[in-house]
């Protein structure tokens, strides 16, 4: 009895001791993009090491779905594998991919990734779990933009765009596009390159069209902080009575120029006229 109580104190011993050679070593080795930018997809990326040990046994990891992120439906959430199945031609560690929504209204800076972990639970549910945090940095890198019709000559069919950047961001490499639509007839290039254009300042492109009265779209691409391509759409509205005035004012000043060069031309050939007549005399 007395060996058999001993025996029975060393299987203890040594199964906890068993347990506690299991060391698993989590890490977050990628985020993309950096950083996360809210209302946009992130990709993270954990890593377990430490799986190659037998000791630990079925090895369950999970990215728990708390503010900030949100998951899509068929999103993977847990990982296991049965540790000890490590050869040398595979690797000893266990990747966990996870592509995850940024809430729309997440804060900037470092937001925190909850996981939890558990190894040697051999299909217990109740086994209990470790868990341990990361930082998701974020920062929104989208801009907005003021887009007005600065100008339109209607004789020369130019539409000058004026757009600002109100974003608290620069920006890089920013295009103009109007789409065919109804009331716009692109009469040259439907896209124009603008360039950079830092936060709070502004730039004008031309596009020659034939245009109506009514709304138009015009599509703003950019490349953002992180080198990220968007896409802003903006509605503008064209009202032709605010243009008809200056092509007046152009008609009124282009008769008094003629007006006073013909003055002039007159003036020239009636002094020239009497000098040629004096002379002749």
């Amino acid at each position: 009895m007395k060996r058999m109580l001993i025996l029975a104190l060393i299987g203890l011993v040594l199964i906890s001791f068993s347990s506690a050679e299991c060391d698993l070593s989590i890490s977050m080795i990628n985020q993309d993009p950096y950083p996360a930018v809210p209302g946009d997809y992130v990709k993270v990326v954990f890593q377990v090491a430490g799986i190659e040990d037998p000791s630990c046994k079925e090895v369950s990891f999970e990215l728990l779905e708390q503010y900030p992120i949100v998951f899509d439906p068929d999103q993977k959430r847990i990982y296991e594998i049965e540790a000890g199945t490590y050869s040398k031609d595979f690797s000893s560690f266990l990747i966990a991919p996870y592509k995850v929504r940024v809430d729309e209204d997440g804060l900037e800076g470092a937001n925190p990734l909850e996981i939890k972990y558990r190894y040697n639970y051999q299909g217990k549910p109740n086994t209990s779990y470790h868990t341990s945090q990361f930082d998701l940095e974020v920062q929104d890198t989208r801009v907005d933009f003021e887009i007005a019709i600065k100008n339109y000559d209607y004789v020369t069919e130019i539409m000058t765009l004026e757009v600002l950047n109100i974003g608290e961001s620069d920006i890089e490499a920013l295009s103009l596009e109007i789409p065919n639509q109804n009331n716009v007839e692109i009469k040259g290039a439907s896209k124009n390159i603008v360039g950079d254009l830092d936060s709070n300042e502004y730039t004008t492109t031309d596009f020659e069209v034939r245009i109506s009265d009514g709304d138009f779209n015009v599509a703003l691409t950019y490349s953002d902080e992180i080198n990220v391509r968007r896409k802003v759409e903006k509605t503008l509205t064209f009202d032709s009575s605010y243009f008809t005035n200056r092509i007046a004012d152009q008609k009124t000043t282009s008769t008094t120029t003629y007006i006073i060069w013909l003055a002039i031309i007159l003036g020239i050939t009636y002094f020239g006229y009497k000098k040629y007549k004096k002379k002749k005399k």
